[in-house]
Formats: structure tokens, C-alpha cells, sequence
């Protein structure tokens, strides 16, 4: 239930006014987003590095409705690219594009030939992309435009969500040759009919996803801080005969960052997730849905001042 209360905030104009002007900790919000700036996102990607970490960006935005904040959107990520390139940070670093940033709720093809776009940067930057899932209601459509930019970006990767009661079907059908396919676990409110509801049975799908992917011939990315489940990925790994650069591990900016250095010590491909910008609200909110436990810690935040 609490977690449903979370999700509502998110949407919620009216709270997001209260927290955007409470004397909210400044170091809070730093732990989950690496700054609002170009410049802050790629120094947080080049301190990452240092430590032998990857990194994957995304610039805070969703549910655009208005074609100009798309198309500031995708400037920002031109410009994030062109970045990462001139600082020689390209093989630390991809990016996660969200499309409905794009205007995906405008117009599909609109987001499509932005999202080509940053694709057409990044791989002249010598990077790739990942697309970002969000509710059901738009799985279809971006999965439709990720299998449009493979064709001529063949490594663009894919979010499936494995709340979803359709994602252990669609990991065997992405997990092909030169596909990279994100699995994390689902961050928004879904109903009981595509959805698990209980966390027992969004952990088992997500096992048998895993399964789905290491058997197949793509590249899986296990976005989890579930311990257990990074012991049955690593587990189903060797089961699978597959090496530690064959699949990568995920987490979150601030999260289990001790977790995120001994995987990496231990040879593990990890990546974390690192957003940036002013849009932090909706993606705080969602962080705190998915581990309850870091409410309390945000909501003392509330009334420090500053």
C-alpha cells in the first residue's frame, strides 16, 4: 500500500510544489541524481570510471507534451554525447533515452526520428543507447521503435520489466545476436491483469527472465540491489558457460555503491545508472517506491533547513 501512496505522489502537481519548495537536504538529492548539469553528469561519469565502474546517463524528463521540450531534450543529449567523446569517456559511458521524452505521446514517429538521432550521435561518439521502458501502455509502441533503430544501430539496447506478465515471453524473443536487453524489476503503478502484484512473484519472474536471457545469444543486463538475485544471475551465468564480459550488472547512482566496487573488483562488467537534470521529482519518488525504507530518510529532509 505504501508503495501505491509513493506512486500517486509521483503524479501528484500539488505535492511535487511542496517538496520543490521545502528545504529538502541538498545532499540528499545529490546521493540518487549526479547534478543538473552537462558538465556535473560527465564529471560524475569520469569519477566512476576512476573507480572502474560504467556508467549509463539519462537526462531527468518524461511525458512530454510539447514538441519544443523534445526537442530540448534531444539537444541535451547531442550535447552530452559530444561531450563524453571530447573527454575520451565514450567506452565508460552509454546513455538511456526515455521516449516519451521524445514525444512519444505526441506522435511515435516524432520520438522515433529524435531517438535516431541521438543513436546517429552516439555511435559517431563510439557509444550506444538504451531505451528506456515505462508503463504498459507503452510497451508495444517502444519496443516497435527499438527494433526500427537496431536495424540500423544494431546495439541499441532494450528495458523489459519483469512485473510485467508478458516479459518472460519477450526476453526470449529479444535475447538474439547483438541485442542488450536491461532487466530490472518495473517502477510504475500497473494493474493486476498485466502486472504481479506481490513482490514473491515479481522476484520469480525475474528469475526466470534471467534464465530466458542467459540462454540466449544476447547481451543481458541485470539492473537489480537485490542480492539474491545477483547470486542467481552470477549462479546462471556459469551455468550457462557464459564469461563475465558476456553480461553486465546495474544499479542505481547512490545505491549499494560498496556492492557496485566489489562486483567490479571481482571482474563483473558494472554499470550504474546515473541521471542528471532539473526534473528530479518524478524519478526520487519512484526510487522511494521501490524501497520504501528510504521515505523516512527523505521525509526528515523535509523540515531541515537549509
Amino acid at each position: 500500500m505504501l508503495r501505491s501512496v509513493i506512486l500517486a505522489a509521483a503524479r501528484s502537481s500539488k505535492i511535487e510544489r511542496l517538496v520543490g519548495t521545502a528545504p529538502v537536504s541538498r545532499s540528499l538529492v545529490r546521493r540518487y541524481v549526479a547534478g543538473e548539469t552537462t558538465a556535473e553528469a560527465v564529471a560524475t561519469t569520469r569519477a566512476l570510471a576512476d573507480d572502474g565502474l560504467l556508467a549509463t546517463l539519462d537526462y531527468l524528463g518524461e511525458d512530454t507534451v510539447v514538441v519544443e521540450q523534445a526537442d530540448a531534450t534531444r539537444d541535451e543529449y547531442l550535447n552530452l554525447l559530444a561531450a563524453l567523446k571530447g573527454e575520451g569517456l565514450s567506452k565508460a559511458a552509454e546513455v538511456s533515452v526515455k521516449l516519451s521524452a521524445l514525444g512519444q505521446r505526441i506522435d511515435p514517429e516524432l520520438a522515433y526520428d529524435r531517438a535516431r538521432e541521438i543513436c546517429t550521435a552516439a555511435a559517431d561518439a563510439g557509444t550506444t543507447v538504451t531505451v528506456d521502458m515505462e508503463d504498459h501502455t507503452v510497451t508495444d509502441s517502444t519496443l516497435e521503435i527499438v527494433q526500427r533503430l537496431r536495424a540500423e544501430f544494431e546495439l541499441t539496447g532494450a528495458v523489459l520489466q519483469a512485473y510485467l506478465r508478458r516479459t518472460e515471453d519477450d526476453c526470449k524473443s529479444h535475447a538474439v545476436p547483438s541485442s542488450r536487453i536491461r532487466l530490472c524489476k518495473g517502477a510504475y503503478k500497473e494493474p493486476e491483469s498485466v502486472a504481479y502484484q506481490k513482490s514473491l512473484d515479481v522476484d520469480r519472474s525475474y528469475v526466470r527472465c534471467i534464465n530466458a536471457l542467459m540462454a540466449g545469444d544476447g547481451y543481458p543486463m541485470l539492473a537489480t540491489h537485490d542480492p539474491r538475485l545477483i547470486e542467481i544471475g552470477i549462479d546462471r551465468a556459469r551455468w550457462y558457460d557464459r564469461d563475465k564480459d558476456s553480461f553486465e550488472f546495474q544499479m542505481l547512482y547512490g545505491i549499494r555503491t560498496s556492492e557496485q566496487l566489489r562486483l567490479a573488483a571481482e571482474g563483473y562488467r558494472m554499470r550504474v545508472y546515473v541521471p542528471y537534470g532539473d526534473q528530479w521529482y518524478g524519478y526520487l519518488m519512484r526510487r522511494m517506491a521501490e524501497r520504501p525504507a528510504n521515505l523516512a530518510v527523505f521525509l526528515r529532509s523535509l523540515w531541515t533547513k537549509s
